[in-house]
This record gives structure tokens, sequence and C-alpha cells, in this order.
């Protein structure tokens, strides 16, 4: 229970060092996520070990948040699936795929239309899927017309 309030806070690593840990020329590590239990590290080692494992703490979140993006994203959905899926998309009942990367024509008119037929918005346009060039030769999910790039669409809560 003394440790929540640096959980809550989203402290990244705990150190512990107590008057024993001390003597002994050590310390306790405890990660917040992607690390089960403590480790002890020698005080020699402190600044090293931190910096390893804070590294590979980063490292962790990113992959997770990569996995979790990939889950939650439909590719190449038509209007109509996305309107469909997005019209039963209640924050705290749907488990379904909540993004859609899909061919767009950019269009402030077209992209308000669908903001009030489904409420989804362009959340971006991923640089990585554009400069790959996979927009190419595709047709707006939207209007038809050759798209100009890909956006991933999506609704606020």
């Amino acid at each position: 229970a003394k440790y929540f309030e640096w959980e809550r806070k989203g402290v990244p690593l705990r150190i512990e060092l107590g008057p024993r840990d001390v003597k002994g020329g050590v310390c306790v590590f405890k990660y917040r996520v992607g690390s089960e239990g403590k480790e002890t590290v020698s005080l020699d080692e402190v600044s090293t070990k931190a910096s390893e494992g804070l590294d590979n703490l980063q490292q962790y979140l990113l992959d997770a948040a990569k996995e979790r993006l990939a889950g939650n994203m439909n590719m190449m959905a038509t209007y109509e699936e996305m309107k469909v899926a997005l019209e039963k998309d209640e924050a705290s009942e749907y488990d379904g795929p909540g993004l859609y990367l899909v061919p767009w024509k950019c269009d402030a008119d077209n992209e308000e239309k669908i903001k009030e037929e489904c409420k989804a918005t362009i959340r971006c346009y991923p640089t990585d899927v554009n400069e790959a060039g996979m927009a190419e030769g595709k047709k707006c999910f939207y209007s038809g017309e050759d798209a100009t790039h890909m956006a991933l669409f999506g609704r606020a809560f």
C-alpha cells in the first residue's frame, strides 16, 4: 500500500534503498510493467542497470502499443461496413476493431458528412503507409474517386 502512490503516478521504476541495503552495497529495482518481481542490483551498477531497464521498459510499452493498434485496426473496409459497425459501437460494449485504415480522397465536405452519419473522424494519416504508396490505384472508400492517401478513421469517446 505504501508504494501505491508511486504506481498511481506512473513512475516506471521504483528504487528501494534502506540502511541494510547500503551496508550490503545493493538496492532493489521494481519496474511498473514488463518485469515480474523485484531485482537486486549492486550499487556499482545502478546507473547502467537503470538505463538498460528503462530502455527495455520503453521497448516493451512500444511493442504492446503496436500490437494493440494492429489488433484494433480494420484494413480496407467499405464505408457501409464501417458505418454499420460504428452505429452499434458503444465504448463500454464494443469489442471489435475501432479504427479503419481506408483509401481516402481529401474532401472536407465528405469528411463532415461521415462525421454526421456515423460519428467517425479522421484520426490521422499514417506516414509509413502513405510513404509506401498504399493508396496508389485505389478508389476513395466514400466518394469512389481516386484516393490521394490512406486515412485512419475512428470514433472518439
